[in-house]
């Protein structure tokens, strides 16, 4: 599994970017946000990734971020939506507008994105609501923890099968405890006693 790469921006186009990491090219499927984010061809960049691997295919999908890999892994979990349509709705609209439209159950806001119907929103809306709902302040009142060594605590939280307020919850108590500079591993470290208790 190839979680994330690290080189050379070699050539970007509208849908994919070939990143060179120790002369190996390596082309990573992306949002437009997130190859918009990823800065001149030529320049250094670190790419978050997804490897979908299939009959007859291997896929790299990148990601500026961590958390927007999460999300295009809960995306990806609903009936319907394959790659391409959760690359959709994070090019249409930023984490913060998705989870808020699931939120509040705005299937016309997640239906603004090519290839999502008003079924296929409605969908969305629906299976997702309890998974994002606690994470949102309006919702839940924990806000998500932003940046950095925090936004990974999160996601190594996510992976091991915590819901998304209950992570986003034990970091935030972890971070509070340890202060702004902890690093990534006491900071799971951390948060697994919290969200024991």
């Amino acid at each position: 599994m190839i979680a994330k790469l690290k080189g050379i921006l070699e050539s970007a186009a509208a849908d994919h970017a070939v990143i060179d990491v120790q002369g190996v090219g390596y082309l990573v499927a992306a949002s437009s946000r997130t190859l918009d984010a990823l800065g001149p061809v030529g320049g250094d960049v670190t790419i978050h990734t997804e490897m979908l691997v299939g009959d007859d295919f291997i896929r790299l999908i990148g990601f500026a971020s961590a958390s927007e890999r999460d999300w295009f892994r809960l995306l990806g979990s609903v009936q319907g939506v394959g790659s391409k349509v959760a690359l959709a709705l994070l090019s249409t609209l930023e984490t913060a507008e998705l989870q808020t439209a699931i939120v509040a159950s705005d299937a016309a806001m997640v239906a603004r994105a090519p290839g999502v119907g008003p079924k296929l929103a409605s969908r969305i809306v629906n299976e997702l609501k309890d998974k994002v709902g606690g994470i949102a302040i309006a919702a839940g009142g924990v806000a998500p923890v932003a940046g950095g060594a925090s936004s990974d605590a999160v996601s190594a939280l996510l992976n091991l099968g915590f819901k998304p307020a209950e992570a986003s919850a034990a970091v935030a108590a972890a971070q509070d405890e340890l202060g702004a500079d902890a690093g990534l591993d006491a900071l799971v470290r951390t948060a697994l006693k919290k969200a024991v208790k």
